[in-house]
């Protein structure tokens, strides 16, 4: 089967002579290009009853690698399980207009941020209006930079409790549909980020075919544009219970741009791919492009080092959980989350995940003793990135 990894091996020299890349673009090659070689250094695992040893090269844990999600994603949604309510979930998706795509490209760490602000705030002021739920909301956002087809598309997955924490500590239950019209959502989220995005022109970078944009006249004729512009942002039917919450949670936060499984053949320096096309009733389809412009494609959608592509709001903000998340579970008669409940080990998700126990050997089933080895490459970069 042909592997990202696979690609970036074979083609990083040919893609460097064509296109600059960004350091932590350079980062997320080296180690998905390395990921489970030498590289990275091993670990030993030697039985202790009948002596078999097994070595295993270490994972590189970048978040843009495809082989290296499993074990992050298995973590946190284990931590998200206990922060469920007993009530439906809405699924709501904030987009941009494409006229802003190469602004955000330029600007990404920036922009990502302030589209963060302007969707969560847009939601959290809308549902304390009593007109619509009269209260605080839970949010958790994540960030997808891409589309099937692996082109531009940064957007906001919202995932919201059905129902706000009022002033008076009561739960206020919302309606069946999303309890906020999308085009007061759209016309809402518009003016904010716009807004921000003006405050912001002095620290956004403008070059190449960007440069008219330093031009105070030619932003402002640009941002009045964008006024006049219809955005979208729309809302997906409920989920039927909290296990589709967890189960679509585990499809999207850890997602990389594309699996390896997508991937169906390199042939002749093109690569062909399988995508979804929602504007042709989702039909699975299979799309060829050149090795140099797959790699092109798939790294618009590295993020800044150290960037938050998941983010929580309202009660399920990191210092709400304690205080306001345990009262709505209280109040909707749901399972309180435990304060000192202990991380799952990486063996424990993998037998969880396989069935398979790694701290047994294979051979004979007896306890083995691990022995990790030193990196192999002396200019090897950390491993967490």
């Amino acid at each position: 089967m042909i592997e990202l990894q696979d690609i970036f091996s074979k083609y990083e020299q040919a893609y460097k002579k064509q296109y600059k890349i960004s350091i932590y673009q350079e980062k997320a090659i080296t180690a998905i290009k390395n990921c489970r070689t030498s590289f990275y250094g091993a670990h030993i695992d030697v039985c202790d009853e009948c002596g078999k040893v097994e070595v295993s090269y270490n994972s590189c844990r970048n978040r843009h690698c495809p082989k290296c999600q499993t074990i992050s994603k298995e973590r946190w949604l284990d931590a998200r399980k206990d922060e469920l309510l007993p009530v439906k979930y809405f699924h709501a998706v904030f987009t941009v207009p494409d006229d802003l795509n190469p602004l955000i490209y330029q600007n990404k760490r920036l922009m990502y941020n302030l589209i963060f602000k302007a969707a969560s705030e847009t939601v959290q002021e809308l549902s304390q209006d009593k007109k619509y739920l009269g209260g605080q909301i839970g949010i958790t956002a994540i960030l997808h930079t891409w589309g099937q087809n692996l082109m531009f598309h940064p957007h906001i997955h919202m995932i919201i409790p059905a129902g706000a924490l009022t002033n008076a500590n009561q739960w206020q239950k919302s309606k069946e549909k999303f309890f906020i019209p999308v085009k007061v959502l759209s016309k809402k989220f518009r003016g904010k980020l716009l807004h921000f995005i003006k405050e912001n022109w002095t620290k956004l970078k403008f070059s190449g075919k960007l440069d008219y944009l330093n031009s105070e006249q030619n932003f402002k004729f640009l941002m009045n544009t964008l006024y006049e512009k219809d955005w979208v942002v729309y809302c997906k039917k409920p989920f039927k219970s909290c296990g589709h919450v967890i189960e679509y949670l585990g499809r999207y936060t850890h997602r990389v741009a594309i699996s390896n499984n997508r991937i169906i053949s390199l042939e002749n320096d093109m690569i062909t791919f399988k995508w979804r096309d929602y504007k042709d009733g989702s039909k699975l389809k299979e799309m060829t492009l050149s090795a140099i412009e797959f790699m092109r494609r798939f790294l618009l959608h590295i993020l800044p080092t150290g960037f938050t592509k998941i983010r929580h709001y309202g009660f399920l903000g990191n210092r709400n959980k304690n205080t306001k998340l345990r009262l709505c579970q209280k109040l909707t008669g749901g399972r309180l989350k435990p304060l000192d409940k202990k991380r799952l080990s990486a063996a424990e998700i993998i037998f969880k995940i396989s069935g398979r126990d790694i701290t047994k050997c294979s051979c004979c089933g007896c306890s083995k003793q691990q022995y990790r080895l030193n990196q192999m490459h002396s200019n090897a970069p950390p491993a967490r990135l």
